[in-house]
């Protein structure tokens, strides 16, 4: 079938989900690093891959095709036993109208709009949050609330929906380090399963994650120098950024 061929930006997170899992499994690809490819993804979105006479976009959809179509790869990410299967498939579809909804539009509205052309949106931050810690709870409650498995729906190892779903909460990094901990630290079942995806996927997932870091450090760098001189470097961009 040729080489796969994976177009990504890092700076989405679900283009690193599927890094990461490349990664792990020694799958071997071409990384087209673009913001968006307009030839392969007819909706302007990446991740997107190219595979033989496959076209496919939606991270969710690559990670269960990866899954599947290479040899090789451990049964935990992505079950062939239908129950376990289908636990994955339902928080795989809870994650886009919740945790997704709220993290992305929460980052956006109260931090990286200015990088991206945009004004932050205080009205619209307040609703993302909403959404965003609402999509916390149900993970801590629910999606985690089993006999201490460490991963979602009482797994023992992580899944493609794990991977997502962590990738999602990384980009909380960039916020104010206050405020990420204001968000995060009331969930602790959350937080654990984040460093065990972490921790089963390394080095890879920090060597992804990099990009994140650094914009993490710029951002910093920039509110310790409105601090100082109490003026926001954002109202002086004019036009995109790439941070």
């Amino acid at each position: 079938m040729g080489k796969l061929k994976m177009y990504t930006d890092r700076m989405s997170q679900p283009s690193r989900a599927v890094l990461i899992f490349c990664r792990v499994n020694g799958i071997d690809f071409e990384e087209i690093k673009v913001d968006i490819s307009k030839e392969v993804n007819p909706l302007q979105k990446v991740p997107a891959i190219v595979h033989g006479n496959l076209k496919l976009s939606e991270s969710h959809a690559i990670l269960v095709y990866l899954a599947s179509a290479f040899t090789g790869i451990a049964d935990h990410w992505y079950p062939t036993e239908l129950s376990r299967r289908a636990k994955i498939n339902s928080v795989m579809d809870w994650h886009h109208s919740n945790l997704r909804n709220g993290a992305v539009n929460y980052v956006i509205h109260t931090t990286l709009a200015p990088a991206l052309g945009r004004q932050l949106n205080p009205k619209a931050a307040i609703e993302a949050e909403k959404v965003l810690l609402s999509s916390l709870k149900a993970l801590e409650d629910f999606w985690l609330n089993g006999d201490d498995g460490g991963f979602l729906c009482d797994n023992t190892q992580p899944s493609v929906a794990d991977l997502s779903m962590v990738c999602e909460l990384m980009q909380l990094e960039v916020l104010d380090e206050r405020d990420r901990s204001r968000i995060l630290s009331p969930y602790k079942k959350v937080l654990q399963w984040i460093e065990n995806t972490r921790t089963a996927t390394n080095p890879h997932f920090e060597e992804v994650h990099n990009i994140l870091y650094r914009v993490k450090k710029k951002l910093e760098q920039q509110r310790a120098r409105t601090a100082e001189t109490g003026t926001d470097p954002s109202n002086r961009m004019g036009g995109p950024s790439k941070i």
